[in-house]
């Protein structure tokens, strides 16, 4: 059973607190350097090196950690450990809304020099924090969903869970989505990102709402076998 957030108000004013409007995108934080498509190299492996890449918010672009720390390079390195070549490009932007990232998402993806082998997906949180509309946010990742099966790229996507406090009405029409669309668009579902990492305070930034090193390298490792199992049904099919 997915934890519930601890610590609720502090997730929320963290958040807010971090965050502030612009119109291309909403920033939790600035640390995330971008490449011309918002996709940043973790390292360059060569030969038959599958291209990953992972599309999101501050959670995927390394609030308050160096690049080497950030989850996309941490996930190359858990892949690298298990014997799978894998080229994680980072396509976070800290603050972005599933609105504002599905804006970006053609020209992220056009910016690339080949066609992923897998996109990941982590995006809601926001969202959720500004109070937007579930329906909104579900059909924000359906444009991406779609978008990423109209170009034949198998998705893996990593959930979220609304905080207690936004009410069960909220809760239950947010934290659907990803199962359903899991469901809809044949995606691999890893269903909440921090679970094990937000409740524990030594994986945690001192803001206690974006995990630290630690945190991030315990995530990649609790991902890092559905993403080999997702590479391997998609070379398969």
């Amino acid at each position: 059973m997915l934890v519930l957030y601890a610590g609720t108000v502090f997730l929320l004013q963290g958040l807010t607190g971090c965050s502030k409007e612009n119109n291309s995108a909403d920033r939790i934080g600035s640390e995330a350097p971008q490449k011309k498509a918002g996709a940043t190299r973790s390292l360059a492996p060569q030969g038959d090196t599958r291209l990953v890449l992972a599309f999101g918010d501050s959670l995927y672009a390394g609030y308050g950690l160096a690049p080497e720390e950030s989850f996309p390079a941490q996930l190359e390195q858990a892949l690298a450990a298990r014997g799978f070549a894998a080229d994680v490009r980072n396509a976070g932007v800290s603050g972005d809304t599933t609105a504002a990232a599905q804006r970006r998402l053609a020209f992220t993806l056009e910016g690339l020099e080949r066609k992923p082998d897998l996109v990941m997906v982590n995006l809601g949180g926001n969202d959720m924090l500004r109070g937007i509309d579930p329906a909104e946010t579900r059909r924000n990742l359906v444009a991406i969903c779609e978008e990423l099966k109209s170009r034949g790229i198998p998705i893996l996507l990593t959930g979220m869970i609304a905080a207690s406090n936004m009410g069960e009405d909220y809760a239950s029409r947010f934290n659907a989505i990803y199962r359903d669309l899991a469901t809809q668009y044949e995606a691999t579902l890893y269903p909440f990102f921090l679970e094990g990492v937000i409740t524990d305070r030594a994986m945690m930034l001192p803001d206690r709402v974006h995990p630290n090193a630690k945190g991030i390298d315990t995530i990649a490792q609790n991902v890092a076998p559905l993403v080999v199992s997702a590479l391997q049904d998609s070379a398969a099919s």
